[in-house]
């Protein structure tokens, strides 16, 4: 898969052949698993980790990727923020940041855990349709984007609404995001084809 507009990534991932133990140990991470379990690029699995441009551009760098889909592996799959505000901050950051590749990825990842299009679309509108925890999420995602913390009186919000694991964790989810989006766009990703376009920007209500 190519950037818009160029032949090519400025980084590609891994060729199908040139997968071995370390690239696959490096994704076994990710997925709670080890190396040897993780189906072979070019097989065609579900989880096949060529089919993936993320997983094969980290796995440039083995030692480094290895210990990083760990700690992102936990953020997905074994942190205690509910995937629906995981992802709320996530796209919110795709769509500041204008990263199409994180909202491609992410709009699929949404929709199959339960959020609506509804949701996803007032994403582009700014916070006035969004209440309760969703809306708070959303303003600490805002604060953190623009001046790169949350502030004092949001955080105490999120520790009373969310406690003190999940505050943590929506701090961190949004720093780890804003990084791999400076990177995947950096070096050129974008979703496959028929993923959801980046909404244009629009005068978003406070």
């Amino acid at each position: 898969m190519t950037e818009i507009g160029a032949e090519r990534p400025y980084l590609a991932p891994v060729p199908e052949q040139e997968w071995g133990p370390d690239e696959y140990a490096a994704v076994g991470e990710l997925f709670g698993i080890p190396g040897e379990d993780v189906p072979r690029a070019g097989s065609g699995h579900a989880a096949d980790p060529s089919k993936f441009d993320i997983l094969g551009v980290l796995a440039r760098h083995p030692a480094m990727a290895r210990d990083f889909l760990r700690y992102n592996g936990f953020l997905l799959q074994r942190g205690e923020l509910p995937l629906r505000l995981r992802e709320l901050a996530i796209l919110r950051l795709a769509y500041t940041r204008r990263s199409v590749f994180f909202w491609g990825e992410h709009v699929r990842i949404a929709i199959a855990g339960g959020l609506s299009e509804d949701d996803i679309g007032r994403l582009a509108e700014g916070n006035a349709e969004f209440d309760g925890v969703d809306r708070l999420v959303l303003e600490a995602t805002d604060e953190i984007l623009a001046d790169g913390r949350a502030s004092v009186s949001t955080w105490t919000r999120l520790v009373a609404e969310l406690g003190t694991h999940q505050a943590m964790e929506v701090i961190f989810v949004v720093g780890t995001y804003a990084m791999l989006a400076a990177a995947c766009d950096t070096w050129g990703l974008v979703p496959p084809p028929g993923s959801a376009i980046l909404p244009d920007e629009e005068r978003q209500n406070p």
